[in-house]
């Protein structure tokens, strides 16, 4: 029989003839997949494949810790009573807590701000370095060190002893350039002389010297090493032999080398000690003052007939300045801020410079050709610029000083520790630092991841933004 053709519907009868398949052919009967959509299928199976490993630890590493740390709050510090809110409104109702938030707020307050201006500024400065690249370097060094490591540093940096404080040492140094030291500090008066201790820490006699007399002062508690070198042995004190309008006398370290000797008499192998401010003060005014010689001895001139006393003023024998007490109560946050900038400066700046690198110059050159000035420059186009790097830079640090732990814990000594107290730190101390409440320490641990997320999506719509 002659073969037939296949028959087509004709167009009158309103249908369309079917599409040709993508592969070039008309689709499967029945409905079935080609072979592009099985391809897609076996690229998102091997997709899914190569995720699921990562997907399993972040599983296990973040959702289930916050899961199970936002259930852990919702009971008591055993784990076994259900007790809904009541950890959250303890934790709002603790003075601890409380200034911990308080100390946290002034951590991302300060610190995200300073880091982002100084950054900048150093990453515009750098610019014009010659060794901007050795700079850079030595500015990010510290990111290299760990914390821990950086928090030794700066608590030996913080010591309050000028011989072990950097920072003291150097206190210390200039205030001792303007400032006299006192002769001897910690010394006092033997009262055994007649010599009484006043309110403002001074040493006087009685008021009945008369110009032409004589006066001894025995002084203790002033270790041999600190006797100066050029002290020579004391006399006892000579009337004075001029005009008769002086008061002579004799400030001595009365204790015998060796033992022996009579409190408030000079004995063979006393010394005197030089470089004491002595007065003599008339009816609570001082009328006059001098300083006692090599050994000793001093003389008070140019006074008229009357009764005096003779005073050694408290400076001879206050303390030394010791410095700034950099880890007390009032400066201790301040302080440890102060050692995460010095952390975090270099990684600021060596991301606002990757942007200023990236700005176009001819924008700068145009405006240097309009006559703008570098402060204008800086001001009105360098600046404006960089805002997306700049907030990008400020949302970071501010998600990093939410978690600081280890600056605090390391660098805060124990009577101040509350006083530098953070969230973090306190959500340790409730939990395992000694308060054994993990019920209310979860739940501070709600409120931290709380606080945190809103400027994670904040950076995270950013990113897909500038992606698109």
């Amino acid at each position: 029989m002659p073969a037939t053709a296949p028959a087509v519907p004709p167009a009158s009868a309103g249908g369309t003839p079917p599409a040709p398949h993508p592969s070039g052919g008309r689709s499967a009967p029945g409905g079935g997949d080609g072979p592009r959509r099985r391809a897609q299928r076996r690229r998102r199976l091997v997709a899914a494949l190569f995720l699921l490993p990562a997907l399993l630890l972040l599983g296990a590493l973040v959702a289930y810790p916050i899961l199970f740390s936002v259930g852990r709050s919702l009971f008591d510090a055993t784990g076994t009573r259900f007790v809904g809110a009541d950890n959250y409104v303890e934790m709002f109702r603790d003075p601890t807590t409380l200034k911990a938030v308080r100390n946290s707020a002034i951590w991302v307050v300060a610190a995200p701000a300073l880091l982002t201006g100084l950054g900048l500024i150093l990453a515009v400065l750098t610019e014009k370095v010659r060794w901007a690249t050795a700079f850079k370097l030595l500015m990010f060094m510290p990111m290299a060190i760990s914390f821990l490591a950086a928090g030794i540093i700066f608590r030996i940096t913080y010591e309050q002893d000028p011989d072990r404080g950097v920072l003291n040492a150097v206190a210390v140094g200039v205030h001792d350039v303007f400032a006299d030291r006192p002769a001897y500090p910690g010394a006092r008066a033997r009262e055994e002389g007649g010599v009484t201790e006043e309110k403002d820490g001074s040493y006087g006699t009685a008021a009945d010297l008369s110009p032409g007399g004589t006066v001894a002062l025995g002084i203790v508690g002033v270790p041999p090493k600190e006797v100066p070198a050029e002290a020579e042995p004391a006399a006892a004190p000579a009337a004075d032999g001029g005009s008769g309008d002086a008061l002579t006398g004799t400030v001595y370290l009365d204790f015998t080398p060796g033992g022996g000797g009579e409190p408030g008499r000079i004995d063979d192998g006393e010394r005197g000690l030089p470089g004491l401010t002595v007065q003599a003060v008339r009816d609570g005014t001082v009328v006059g003052e001098t300083t006692t010689a090599a050994d000793g001895s001093f003389r008070l001139a140019g006074l008229a007939d009357g009764s005096y006393a003779v005073r050694l003023p408290a400076s001879n024998f206050a303390e030394p300045y010791g410095g700034v007490s950099w880890l007390g109560p009032a400066l201790v946050t301040p302080a440890i801020i102060g050692a995460y900038l010095w952390i975090w400066t270099g990684f600021s700046m060596v991301l606002i410079g990757a942007g200023l690198s990236a700005m176009p110059r001819d924008v700068l050159e145009a405006a240097r050709m309009d006559g703008a000035n570098e402060w204008q420059i800086f001001r009105r186009i360098t600046v404006p610029l960089l805002a997306p790097v700049l907030t990008v830079v400020f949302v970071t640090l501010v998600i990093n000083v939410m978690k600081v732990f280890d600056l605090v814990y390391i660098i805060a000594p124990g009577p101040v520790l509350q006083d530098a107290n953070v969230l973090a730190m306190q959500m340790w101390l409730v939990s395992f630092g000694g308060g054994n409440n993990q019920g209310l320490g979860s739940a501070i641990g709600v409120l931290l991841l709380l606080l945190v997320v809103p400027a994670m999506i904040f950076n995270i719509r950013r990113f897909q933004r500038s992606r698109r």
